[in-house]
């Protein structure tokens, strides 16, 4: 392959990625999915494609759409093993980043509501709110009809609306001055406070530090409360499990305020929280090793604040 076919596939690899990752919302498969389109780009014949962009969009599309479709993602998916990979603040798969849509997309809040839409609805649905195609252009990409677009997108903007049940953006540091005074609740033992700072129909789920097959879901302010507490408590057995006493950190993950544990400059669990109207709407705990590699190796070149908490 000669270098202009080279550097023509390399000005669109990180738009492919961050399409990618959005579509499968794990940051490994998405560069498994990027390679592959390279593959084809480079078995192809170039010289028939008018529109490289258009050609390598429609490829990537349709690579991360086989994987959404294959007996293996359909199992882990629907079995209840699956959330998203988390990625620290400055990833550049989370980009683009310039519209509220585009942020909303690509939070770990969104990413779960996404598991609820067909493949070809989830398609749409970022194509349009992430990367702003129209919907002729998509019509093109996944071999549809433009109406079929325009319906596509619908059910899905009603789908993720109707779950998320938000308002306006949050302003970043709003949300974390939340999330500061409801990890003091949560480490202190003040349930009565976490209920008060949880919505009425909060959610939360978590992979249960990566040991079990299930995830783990609660709903009800007050299970959610008592679930937070008691993840929250030190205990000889959770530091043995971590390697050591976490530093705890507040970070921004997929947009939104994150609490990181990290021992040794090696995040061990992350829980994201989705705030709105000054109150916790969701919260997502990853603590599976596979789930936390990009992360931490983000971490390990980002210069973080302070501690919160020197060590729990």
């Amino acid at each position: 392959m000669d270098s202009v076919a080279i550097d023509r596939f390399e000005a669109s690899r990180g738009r492919l990625a961050s399409l990618a990752y959005r579509l499968l919302g794990s940051a490994a498969d998405a560069e498994d999915a990027v390679q592959d389109t390279f593959l084809r780009w480079q078995a192809a014949d170039r010289e028939r494609i008018e529109v490289p962009e258009a050609w390598l969009t429609k490829v990537v599309t349709h690579l991360c759409l086989d994987r959404l479709r294959s007996a293996q993602a359909r199992h882990e998916r629907t079995a209840g093993a699956w959330l998203p990979e988390p990625l620290l603040e400055g990833d550049p798969m989370l980009s683009p980043a310039d519209t509220f849509e585009q942020r909303e997309s690509v939070s770990l809040a969104v990413l779960l509501l996404m598991e609820r839409l067909s493949p070809v609805e989830r398609a749409v649905y970022v194509l349009r709110e992430a990367f702003s195609y129209p919907h002729a252009e998509i019509a093109q990409i996944l071999d549809i009809t433009e109406s079929a677009s325009q319906q596509h997108v619908h059910r899905a903007r009603r789908r993720v609306t109707a779950e998320r049940r938000r308002g306006d953006e949050v302003d970043p540091a709003s949300a974390r001055r939340v999330v500061e005074e409801f990890l003091a609740a949560a480490t202190s033992g003040r349930t009565e406070r976490l209920v008060e700072l949880l919505t009425d129909d909060v959610t939360a789920v978590s992979d249960g530090a990566g040991l079990g097959r299930r995830l783990l879901r609660y709903t009800t302010r007050e299970r959610v409360a008592s679930f937070v507490r008691a993840g929250f408590k030190p205990t000889p057995a959770k530091r043995r499990l971590a390697g050591g006493s976490p530093a705890i950190h507040i970070a921004l993950v997929n947009g939104s305020p994150a609490v990181l544990a990290v021992v040794d400059d090696r995040v061990v669990g992350a829980v994201a929280f989705d705030v709105g109207d000054g109150k916790v709407a969701s919260l997502c705990g990853i603590a599976a090793a596979d789930r936390l590699g990009r992360l931490n190796e983000a971490w390990r070149q980002h210069e973080p604040d302070a501690p919160v908490i020197g060590a729990w």
